[in-house]
């Protein structure tokens, strides 16, 4: 099944990360939007549209989102990830591990 999902989860709490604004690019133009529900998780990025081969950027706002939760020493504000859909039938998961200081990420299944 195709489709684009992602998780984001806190690492000062080691739970998910709930209302994470998202902003997905494709071919360098912003076409969707989502915030994370209530286990972190924003389970369709396209919105209903085709995912499409070629490189993507999904910008997570981090910093807002630990703003909320009453951090003031915030270094990473937004982090965006680059990546390559080379086979737009097959589903593409793009987890973010966050906290203030430092992201990680790995290609999900």
């Amino acid at each position: 099944m195709s489709g684009l999902s992602t998780h984001v989860l806190d690492l000062t709490t080691g739970r998910p990360a709930v209302g994470v604004r998202i902003t997905l690019h494709m071919h360098g133009e912003p076409r969707t939007e989502g915030v994370t529900d209530t286990d972190g998780r924003c389970k369709d990025l396209l919105s209903g549209e085709p995912l499409e081969a070629g490189r993507h950027k999904i910008a997570f706002d981090i910093g807002a989102y630990f703003s909320a939760r009453g951090h003031t020493d915030i270094f990473l504000h937004e982090v965006t990830l680059d990546f390559e859909v080379k086979n737009p039938d097959e589903h593409h998961h793009v987890p973010l591990l966050a906290t203030p200081f430092a992201a990680s990420t790995y290609r999900g299944s």
